[in-house]
């Protein structure tokens, strides 16, 4: 057997010190460094919290596949192009959507497919579809658009906003600045929101949910999964958002979808509010009612035999309290039909018959913003 010489030794000692060395110093460099924050694991919300955040995360969880990304393009001509010096320049567009129908029917705003040239729908799976637009409104800024060939869609419901509460909590879900879906949260905080422009005498839902650039077209839900509003716009400062009601929709859909544009009806009168001045003015037992201050030349109203300074009461038989009621009334009124105007002229009671007739509408659409309540509005 072979001795180990001392020539041998000395590399083997010199192995064995830098081994210990090394082991001494491992567990110092490993070791992680002092934690400067708090960690708390065990930590759980009230029960009472917990159920509720839950509930919103599943309920924005099934909403997800029903939700859509609208995604436009529209040639835009540049200089050298009006010159016939170059092409036309694409500018392209996002927003929001949902399946209505399981044919294949999309809800959006009307300004996000305004002027498209082509339309792309992209569901929350990935899949992606051409979209073409079947039927539009400017004045109320929603549109319908058809995919083709889409299969097994998930379609969200339409539920009922006139049973809506001030203080109901919303969720207000889109595609804002052209990202992957998102859920905003808050809650109804007024109805009856008057806009310049849009819906003629319906009034627009106010929510606190975040509603971007990107969001319109999306929907606004309840905590039962329905549908009760359409993002439309948003304030300046983002603070505030505004929703096409739900039952607004269901009216102008069947419209949209045979006729690919609404019927709004039309009087052709400038009204005002009843003040305690005209109602003694004019004779009046009480200041209510809608009053006429001046009727279009060659319009509906002035065919049928309405005068200014008539006061309408009630249209057939319908009672009428503010201005809005009469535009809302009238602009749902199938044109064509024959109305009949009750109304107090010169302190007496009368009753006039009156052909609804078309909307010719006032020029190109403007983007919606809330106003005060108007005493002047043409109907």
């Amino acid at each position: 057997m072979l001795m180990p010489t001392s020539r041998n030794r000395v590399p083997a000692v010199l192995f064995l010190a830098c081994a210990l060395l090394l082991g001494c110093a491992g567990p110092a460099r490993a070791e992680s460094p002092r934690a400067i924050w708090r960690e708390s694991p065990d930590a759980s919300p009230a029960p009472e919290l917990q159920r509720f955040n839950n509930l919103l995360a599943d309920l924005a969880e099934r909403l997800k596949p029903g939700l859509v990304h609208v995604r436009v393009r529209r040639a835009t001509a540049s200089q050298s192009d009006a010159d016939g010096e170059g092409p036309a320049t694409p500018r392209r567009s996002t927003g929001s959507g949902f399946i209505v129908d399981a044919s294949g029917l999309v809800v959006t705003n009307a300004h996000v497919v305004e002027g498209a040239d082509s339309i792309q729908v992209k569901l929350a799976d990935g899949r992606r579809f051409a979209g073409r637009v079947v039927g539009s409104d400017e004045r109320v800024d929603l549109a319908l658009v058809r995919i083709d060939g889409a299969q097994d869609l998930s379609v969200l419901p339409l539920g009922d906003s006139n049973r809506l509460r001030v203080g109901e909590f919303v969720l207000a879900l889109g595609h804002p600045f052209g990202l992957e879906q998102t859920v905003s949260f808050g809650i109804v905080s007024r109805k009856g929101a008057p806009l310049s422009v849009a819906a003629p005498g319906f009034d627009f839902i106010q929510t606190d949910a975040a509603v971007n650039p990107g969001n319109s077209g999306g929907p606004l839900v309840n905590m039962a999964g329905q549908v009760v509003g359409v993002n439309s716009m948003a304030a300046r400062n983002g603070s505030i958002g505004f929703a096409i009601p739900s039952n607004l929709v269901k009216f102008l859909l069947p419209q949209l979808a045979t006729k690919g544009k609404v019927e709004w009806g039309w009087l052709g009168v400038s009204i005002a509010e009843v003040t305690d001045e005209d109602a003694a003015r004019l004779k009046l037992p009480e200041a209510r009612g809608v009053l006429v201050r001046g009727v279009m030349s060659g319009e509906p109203a002035e065919q049928g035999g309405v005068r200014p300074d008539d006061v309408i009461i009630a249209i057939d038989g319908t009672s009428l309290q503010t201005p809005r009621d009469l535009q809302r009334l009238v602009s749902s009124t199938p044109v064509g039909r024959r109305v009949r105007v009750s109304l107090v002229r010169d302190g007496q009671p009368a009753e006039v018959e009156v052909t609804i007739g078309p909307y010719k509408g006032s020029g190109r659409r403007t983007a919606p913003h809330p106003v005060p309540s108007r005493p002047d509005a043409p109907k």
